[in-house]
């Protein structure tokens, strides 16, 4: 069981309601997206790498192994802290778990209405 991140103030309260099990899968599934990401943006890196060259040579079978290796490395980086993504993601999918829209950011300047 990994430990979860702290919950979002805002849905703290309503997110507990859930249940451990609930928020654990929650959690893993935005674990698992951000290392996703990262094999996406591991995969040009192996993909333009010359293999002919290395220790076992390259040819068909090491290609074949070439996509474990990448999610490898990308499950290892995410274990490691990632890039971030996992945390907003956990957040996010909390507020559409429990049906509520992410609040709009007060940075960005609002439209007026034409009159």
């Amino acid at each position: 069981m990994t430990v979860l991140p702290p919950l979002p103030p805002d849905l703290a309260p309503r997110a507990a309601a859930l249940g451990p099990e609930r928020l654990q899968r929650i959690w893993k599934a935005a674990q698992d997206f951000e290392a996703s990401a990262l094999g996406e943006l591991l995969k040009p890196i192996f993909a333009t790498t010359d293999y002919s060259q290395s220790a076992f040579g390259g040819g068909a079978g090491e290609s074949a192994w070439r996509p474990m290796l990448v999610d490898a490395i990308a499950k290892t980086v995410e274990k490691s802290g990632g890039l971030g993504l996992a945390r907003p993601v956990f957040d996010e999918m909390l507020r559409r778990e429990l049906g509520r829209a992410a609040p709009a950011p007060s940075s960005l300047p609002r439209q007026e209405k034409a009159r």
